[in-house]
């Protein structure tokens, strides 16, 4: 996919996020990684609604800004996602409500935040990590990132949203969108003992569909 066809790409998945009310005002921010080693990233302060792919910042494989608007402050995230996971080859981060209020619950497991409620969350999102408050554009959540030794393709920043890279744009928004809709399955049902997939059943999906999933889940 040529540079001009992913800088169309960012805005149109950015719009339908932002207009499904993903990601309110000027949060969120994407990144797609380019086949020189660089890569494209929303500016700072821009909403996900109203990108003009003209302005995208474009990075060098050094992270450093070769040209369009300042970046977003959360490129430290991003960059750690890259270097951990071989396979991302773009991250999205969005404030989703549903998300964040999962974050914010005190049961919550730092190695799993949500159980296996459904097959896609399972296919799509694996299991997923949730780090430590970190004020947004901390460097230090790019240590909490690498800490995760790359095993997580989903991430959720306590107080502040879910990271989520794929090997393709499509995949990371998919699967970013999954998240939030198990969010909201888990506090619809929080209190109500629900029935969640079995062992053997997520066994079953990892087999079939090939999934890698880190230790010490639900599961």
């Amino acid at each position: 996919m040529s540079e001009t066809r992913i800088r169309e790409e960012i805005c149109r998945f950015g719009r339908s996020l932002f207009e499904r009310g993903l990601t309110p005002g000027s949060s969120g921010n994407i990144s797609v990684k380019l086949n020189d080693g660089g890569w494209l990233v929303t500016p700072t302060n821009a909403s996900l609604g109203f990108l003009d792919p003209a302005r995208m910042s474009r990075l060098g494989p050094d992270g450093r800004l070769v040209s369009g608007d300042a970046p977003t402050k959360e490129v430290p995230l991003h960059t750690a996602l890259y270097q951990t996971r071989n396979a991302a080859r773009a991250v999205v981060h969005l404030h989703s409500t549903h998300s964040v209020a999962l974050s914010m619950l005190p049961e919550i497991d730092p190695r799993a935040a949500l159980p296996p409620m459904t097959a896609y969350y399972v296919i799509k999102c694996g299991h997923t990590a949730l780090l430590p408050y970190y004020r947004p554009g901390d460097p230090a959540v790019a240590d909490a990132i690498k800490g995760l030794a790359g095993k997580y393709a989903s991430v959720l920043l306590a107080n502040h949203g879910p990271v989520v890279s794929g090997d393709t744009l499509e995949a990371a928004v998919f699967a970013v969108e999954e998240l939030e809709e198990t969010a909201k399955l888990y506090l619809l049902l929080r209190g109500l003992n629900p029935r969640y997939l079995s062992p053997t059943q997520v066994k079953d999906l990892t087999k079939v569909f090939g999934l890698t999933l880190p230790e010490h889940g639900h599961s």
